[in-house]
């Protein structure tokens, strides 16, 4: 148990450390800019109840924001995420599988690890970039802002996962 939470805190730092220290300088083309923080919540195992999930979502997203100066928008987006990701893993994981799973490719196969991912990195980055520009002034600027950074985003979580096989 303490060995899980001290992998987790370990994952948490150097995912934050990455996201404030690199990534948040990436923008590509002015539209892409990967917020790879999340993959710490589309890994946590599916025994671990929503309260404590959604703390970590909170406090994960809050950190991001502390050091990115952006205020609560990263801790809105991963709460939300942390929150209906039980559902949309649930959605995603073989049927017949009842134990507690850490979401991988290796546990839940290729295709529903890719489905999960791209499933949980939309709905993060809609709500993210959704609250930065709050209002749909320019959509198209909009939609494509988030179909890039999800692009990114998706691609760099598929290379950690590909990593930590």
């Amino acid at each position: 148990m303490l060995a899980t939470y001290l992998k987790r805190i370990e994952w948490f730092v150097a995912l934050v450390l990455v996201q404030v220290l690199v990534l948040n300088n990436v923008h590509i083309a002015g539209y892409a800019t990967p917020f790879i923080y999340i993959y710490l919540i589309l890994k946590i195992s599916s025994g671990v109840s929503r309260n404590e999930l959604v703390f970590w979502g909170f406090f994960l997203g809050l950190t991001v924001d502390i050091f990115s100066n952006t205020p609560g928008m990263n801790a809105a987006a991963t709460t939300f995420i942390a929150f209906i990701r039980p559902y949309l893993l649930r959605l995603f994981s073989p049927r017949d599988n009842s134990d507690e799973i850490v979401p991988a490719i290796k546990t839940i196969g290729v295709s529903p690890f890719i489905k999960y991912v791209i499933t949980c990195v939309l709905f993060h980055h809609a709500t993210l970039l959704l609250i930065d520009s709050f209002s749909f002034f320019d959509l198209t600027f909009l939609l494509i802002k988030i179909g890039a950074s999800s692009l990114l985003t998706i691609v760099c979580v598929m290379c950690i996962e590909g990593f930590n096989k």
